[in-house]
C-alpha cells in the first residue's frame, strides 16, 4: 500500500522509518517531511494546519492509509476532512482531539470519567488565577489551556514565580493565545510515565512504557521543553501496574469519549505521575509522543503498517504488538537558545559517522542549506540506539552523540538514569 506520513520533525521520520521496513509499504511520502525523511520518502510541501490541503497530498499520492503525526492537523479537523473523502487515516476526529487541544476540556472530561488526576481550577483573569493560588499553595502548575508545543506548562515553586507565570501566559508573552485561559492545578509527586495506547474508537492496545525528559537540564532542571529526550524499557512499570493503568485510565476514557459521541480513534497519550496513590493523568495528548515515538519505534518488532490499517479500519480485533527485548534511548540534541527562540543555520556534521557506529539519528529541526545539512527548529536530533540492557542503550546512545556536531549544540547528559536507580533499587 501508499503510506502518507503527516508531519516534519523526528517523530515523524521515525514513523516513515519503522514503516519503510513494512512488506506491505510499496511507497512513503511525508507531507512536508524534512531531509531525513526525504531520504526514504517522497517529501510534498503542505501547510500541516490545513485538513484540505492535506487531503489534496493525499489525493496526489493516492494514499491507502495516512498517519497524522503532530496534534495541530488532529485539532484543526484533518481525520474528519479525510473520512468524508473515504480515505483511511490514523487519528481522533476534531471533537475528540479537544483532549489535547484543550487543558480545560481534558481537565472536566477526566472529571466526568472518573479518571484520577490531579485537584484543579480552571480561569480566564489574572484576578481569579491569583485567588486560586492561595487554594493550591506551593509549588502549584499553570498550564496554557491551548496548545503550546510543550512550553505551556509550568511548575511555579514561588507565589513570585507563579504571579509572573500567570501574567505572562494571559499576556500572549509566553506561548500567545494558547495562554488566554489557564488551568492552575495541584503538584503531584512521584515518577513520570507516558504510556500511550492505539484505538479503533472501542479496544485498545498497549504500546510498551517510556519515560520523557521535559526539562531543558540534567536532573529536570530548567524550563520545560517539548523533551528533550526517553527511554523505553519493560521494567519501567510492573505487568500489576500496566493493568491498573488500562482499567483506571485508559478503559474509562475510550468508553466515556464513545457515550459523549465522540469515539476515540488513534493514539491516545497518558502523561502520568505515579503518586503512592497510584496513578494519575497529568496530560492526555492525541498522537505519539516525541521523543517518545523514536524509542518505542526502534524496539518495535512487528508490521506496523498492517497494524495501524486495523486502527484506520475501525477494527483491530485480535492484533497484537511485539517488542524486541532490550531496552532503548532516544538523547534529543538541541539548538543554542532553545528553549526559547532558537538559533538556526549552524551546520551539523557527524551524522554519518554515528549512523555508522548503529545509532539511528532521526531528524527533528534541520533543512538543507549551501554548506549541507544545517539546523531549523529547536530540537534538532534524535539520536536513538539500543543495547543489551538499559545501561548498554545508555552508553551507545551516548557514544554516537558525541560523533554529531554543530556550534551551540547542547543536549541532557542523563536520559534514562532513573532507570538505572529504579532498577538498583529493586535488585537490592
Amino acid at each position: 500500500m501508499k503510506v502518507l506520513v503527516i508531519g516534519s520533525g523526528g517523530r515523524e521520520h521515525a514513523l516513515v522509518w519503522r514503516l519503510a521496513q513494512s512488506p506491505l509499504v510499496e511507497s512513503l511520502a511525508a507531507a512536508p517531511g524534512n531531509p531525513g525523511i526525504a531520504r526514504i520518502a517522497r517529501c510534498v510541501p503542505a501547510n500541516v494546519q490545513n485538513p484540505e490541503e492535506l487531503l489534496q497530498v493525499a489525493e496526489a499520492v493516492d494514499a491507502d492509509l495516512t498517519v497524522a503525526g503532530p496534534e495541530a492537523p488532529l485539532v484543526a479537523g484533518v481525520v474528519d476532512a479525510f473520512r468524508a473523502a473515504g480515505r483511511a487515516i490514523v487519528g481522533p476526529t476534531k471533537a475528540a482531539a479537544q483532549l489535547e487541544g484543550s487543558k480545560i476540556f481534558a481537565k472536566r472530561f477526566m472529571s466526568q470519567a472518573g479518571i484520577p488526576t490531579a485537584r484543579f481550577v480552571a480561569v480566564e483573569t489574572e484576578a481569579d488565577a491569583l485567588r486560586a493560588l492561595d487554594d493550591f499553595g506551593f509549588p502549584v502548575v499553570l498550564k496554557a489551556d491551548g496548545l503550546a508545543a510543550g512550553k505551556g506548562v509550568v511548575v511555579a515553586g514561588s507565589r513570585e514565580e507563579a504571579e509572573q507565570t500567570i501574567r505572562g501566559l494571559l499576556s500572549g508573552k509566553l506561548v500567545g493565545a494558547a495562554g488566554s485561559k489557564l488551568v492552575v492545578e495541584e503538584f503531584l509527586t512521584g515518577e513520570e510515565v507516558s504510556f500511550i495506547v492505539l484505538s479503533d474508537g472501542e479496544r485498545a492496545l498497549a504500546l510498551e512504557p517510556t519515560q520523557d525528559h521535559k526539562a531543558v537540564y540534567d536532573g529536570d532542571t530548567g524550563p520545560n521543553t517539548g523533551g528533550m529526550g526517553a527511554y523505553c524499557d519493560s521494567r519501567i512499570l510492573t505487568p500489576e501496574q500496566r493493568q491498573e493503568i488500562m482499567d483506571r485510565i485508559i478503559t474509562p476514557a475510550i468508553e466515556q469519549m464513545r457515550a459523549n459521541g465522540t469515539p476515540f480513534t488513534g493514539f491516545l497519550y497518558a502523561g502520568l505521575m505515579m503518586t503512592s496513590a497510584g496513578p494519575k493523568v497529568l496530560e492526555f495528548n492525541v498522537r505519539l509522543g516525541d521523543p517518545e515515538t523514536q524509542c518505542l519505534l526502534h524496539r518495535l518488532d512487528c508490521d506496523f503498517a498492517e497494524v495501524l490499517l486495523a486502527a484506520a479500519r475501525g477494527s483491530i480485533g485480535d492484533a497484537r504488538l511485539a517488542w524486541r527485548p532490550e531496552p532503548s534511548v532516544c538523547v534529543v540534541l538541541a539548538a543554542a537558545g532553545y528553549p526559547g527562540k532558537p538559533r538556526t543555520g549552524d551546520r551539523i556534521e557527524g551524522i554519518e559517522e554515528a549512523e555508522r557506529a548503529g545509532a539511528a539519528v532521526f531528524h527533528a529541526g534541520t533543512r538543507s542549506g549551501p554548506n549541507g545539512l544545517e539546523t531549523a527548529g529547536g530540537r534538532v536530533l534524535g539520536v536513538t540506539s539500543a543495547g543489551e540492557d538499559l545501561a548498554g542503550a545508555i552508553a551507545r546512545t551516548y557514544e554516537a552523540v558525541r560523533m554529531i556536531r554543530f556550534e551551540g549544540m547542547h543536549y541532557r547528559t542523563d536520559i534514562g538514569r532513573k532507570g538505572l536507580k529504579r532498577w538498583a533499587t529493586v535488585q537490592r
